[in-house]
């Protein structure tokens, strides 16, 4: 329970039963398939349930894209070349926003770091801060 970030039974079951249905290789159960998409999210380290449903949609999303990436290298026609393209390409940039959104929901969100070049010369005098008209010292 510790490797899925949960310490609710129910839930675990639950996502247990979820990662073995999504380890189906057509209507046969792929052992190797559930193994693998919890092997991602152990190695992601979730710290509760949610990291742990995105890190085993990221696992998902993954294997998708490389049967898309196998699925491309053996197309015998142009449509089928566009269908796993646009298959592939999807299915990356997905698993690219999931990596996104798995770095900004950790770190509780983006930072922003604005930099400006100011020359104060000789003499002068500079404010580093935001300066408001109308306010002591704020030059209005």
């Amino acid at each position: 329970m510790n490797a899925i970030g949960t310490d609710d039974p129910d839930f675990l079951r639950a996502f247990l039963s979820q990662v073995a249905n999504a380890g189906f290789q057509g209507q046969e159960p792929d052992p190797s398939g559930a193994n693998f998409i919890l092997s991602v999210v152990k190695s992601i380290e979730p710290r509760d349930e949610l990291e742990a449903m995105l890190a085993a949609q990221m696992a998902a999303v993954h294997i998708a894209t490389m049967t898309f990436a196998r699925r491309l290298a053996h197309v015998e026609t142009l449509p089928q070349q566009d269908g796993a393209e646009r298959a592939f390409n999807r299915l990356a940039r997905t698993y690219a926003v999931q990596m996104e959104t798995l770095k900004r929901y950790r770190t509780g969100g983006e930072q922003k770091v604005t930099v400006q070049h100011v020359t104060v010369n000789d003499g002068g005098q500079a404010i580093v801060g935001t300066v408001t008209p109308g306010t002591p010292g704020g030059g209005g």
